[in-house]
């Protein structure tokens, strides 16, 4: 993988709210087909990074580089734009919509001459994607509120994939799932390596964390700890960085 350029660069990312530092001297490259997870307490600064990363915030300081090119994203649509899609641990789905208007939101198809939604076109489209990525629902017209919470997880996640063409970054992906459920969400995760994304993912589970990732990134109080492959460590180095209980 070290042959591959980076895709995504961050260079001594710095993010302070008033006097509080959330971040502080952040360094992490991205490559696509690779995942990355994210790892450290609550208050690391974990979703704060992935903020920054989408164009929620904008760092106090340092270098974001997306495809070899310095890039200031002034905001998340200006990040979508750029093929950088994220799953939140809330969703942001509408539920009383269908399936296929929830993968269109805010970027619904429309057909000549009068603009008119073309929902037979994005049920499609939707159905393909979910199919693909073997999202087991009804169908793409289902409404979101009759889904189970794994089922929504993974429309998001679909959603996601469909949208991104660099990076997608997922935060607790897996939280509020039961076992059947979450197994099927990593499932999903592993096939985003097959599309050539860069992955980078939040997650408290060491466990999905081995299982999923290629690099462990971890972040104790802002700070960045360190970077290992996955491979070379085991859960005790990861815990002991964590929490700096050698």
């Amino acid at each position: 993988m070290s042959e591959q350029k980076n895709l995504l660069s961050l260079r001594n990312i710095h993010k302070a709210f008033g006097g509080v530092i959330a971040i502080q001297d952040f360094s992490l490259d991205l490559k696509a087909g690779e995942i990355v997870a994210l790892v450290g307490d609550n208050g690391a600064g974990k979703s704060t990074l992935i903020k920054i990363i989408s164009g929620v915030y904008t760092p106090t300081s340092g270098d974001i580089e997306l495809d070899g090119e310095a890039i200031s994203f002034r905001d998340a649509s200006t990040a979508r734009a750029k093929g950088i899609e994220v799953v939140y641990q809330d969703l942001a789905l509408a539920d009383q919509q269908p399936v296929f208007m929830n993968m269109f939101l805010g970027r619904e198809l429309t057909k000549p001459p009068f603009g008119l939604l073309d929902k037979q076109r994005m049920r499609e489209e939707s159905q393909q994607l979910v199919d693909e990525l073997d999202v087991r629902i009804p169908s793409a017209a289902s409404t979101i509120s009759e889904l189970s919470g794994g089922q929504r997880q993974g429309i998001a996640i679909a959603r996601a994939t469909h949208w991104a063409s660099k990076l997608v970054l997922l935060d607790e992906p897996t939280a509020a799932l039961g076992v059947a459920e979450t197994a099927r969400v990593e499932d999903q995760i592993a096939k985003l390596k097959e599309k050539n994304l860069a992955i980078l993912i939040i997650s408290h589970s060491l466990d999905q964390v081995f299982k999923l990732s290629d690099r462990i990134c971890v972040l104790r109080r802002g700070k960045q700890i360190g970077v290992r492959e996955t491979k070379n460590t085991d859960k005790n180095e990861i815990v002991s960085m964590i929490t700096g209980v050698a």
